[in-house]
């Protein structure tokens, strides 16, 4: 038999994207308890039930299996931070965040893009998890957009969007791609190494774009995730990144830099936004954890909007 590779198990599961949820109850001392998690799903629809799984060894497992009810509030996309806030270890999670009481009794964030509100149907053994069956007693919806969770890194659509949608401002579009364990860097005639980008992301035909760069260098790379915006006040350029991976050989083409993670010579990078956003992306590719970032590079005002998870995210 093939040994059963756990990792690569989680890795594989992480390809389904899901949404993203701050599960919560109340502990016997009335307390409010709650935790990040994308393990939730409806069941039925008459009667109404969902379910949520809390791994067996989590701090919150013996009050969530005792409480009798709970709340599953699905988080908006401007909330990464909330999802980070509950994946947290810190101690008063709930003085970080607005909230109410739901008709069941469970907590309910602010802002959510939904909640139920359940009383405990079911509770499932299974495997190194519980499964919670609730039956939901309330709840209630919004129409903001929906935070998104996938292959370690939270995907927010709205903000992909407007990024693009920047035509009326000078735009950097670049990318990170990697291939086994290393990212493209780019050399010029004095040795200087870069990202690839461009002015815009297509036409490929366009060779100021983006993907025009990538043709010009023989370049297969697939994007996938949007990983930074950051605007230069003093050039007035908004910059976004995206991650990706190459795509087959590497031409031989001396312009060309596959870099180990690990050895990146970090002076020979000249933008000093670039080098900061990708010492960030070497940081979160090591703890498989990713988040977006924005803000303002000459200010030196850019911001996670992510904060590591260390509960129920894949």
């Amino acid at each position: 038999m093939i040994p059963f590779d756990a990792r690569e198990f989680r890795k594989a599961l992480g390809s389904f994207v899901t949404g993203v949820t701050v599960v919560t109850t109340v502990e016997p001392d009335g307390g409010p308890r709650g935790f990040t998690a994308n393990s939730f799903t409806s069941v039925s629809l008459d009667p109404p039930l969902v379910l949520i799984c809390i791994a067996k060894t989590a701090a919150s497992c013996p009050v969530f299996e005792a409480s009798g009810h709970f709340a599953v509030n699905i988080l908006a996309e401007h909330q990464q931070a909330v999802s980070g806030l509950f994946a947290s270890k810190s101690p008063d999670k709930f003085a970080e965040t607005a909230w109410s009481t739901g008709p069941a009794g469970s907590p309910l964030i602010a802002g959510a893009t939904a909640w139920f509100d359940c009383t405990t149907h079911q509770v499932v053994d299974a495997g190194d998890h519980l499964v919670l069956i609730g039956r939901v007693a309330g709840f209630g919806q919004s129409p903001a957009t929906p935070l998104a969770y996938c292959r370690g890194a939270y995907v927010a659509f709205g903000l992909s969007q407007e990024a693009l949608a920047a035509a009326d401002r000078r735009t950097r579009v670049g990318a990170i791609l990697e291939r086994d364990g290393a990212v493209l860097l780019l050399a010029d005639a004095d040795g200087r190494l870069d990202l690839p980008a461009g002015a815009g992301l297509d036409p490929a035909v366009d060779p100021r774009s983006l993907k025009g760069v990538l043709a010009r260098h023989g370049l297969d790379a697939r994007l996938s995730f949007l990983f930074a915006v950051f605007e230069d006040a003093a050039r007035g350029t908004v910059s976004i990144y995206y991650r990706g991976a190459l795509v087959g050989g590497l031409p031989q083409d001396p312009a060309l830099r596959l870099v180990p993670l690990d050895d990146i010579p970090w002076p020979r990078l000249a933008d000093d936004a670039v080098r900061s956003m990708l010492q960030r992306f070497v940081k979160e590719r090591r703890e498989d954890s990713f988040g977006i970032y924005v803000g303002d590079a000459a200010a030196g005002t850019v911001r996670a909007l992510q904060a590591q998870n260390e509960a129920g995210l894949r």
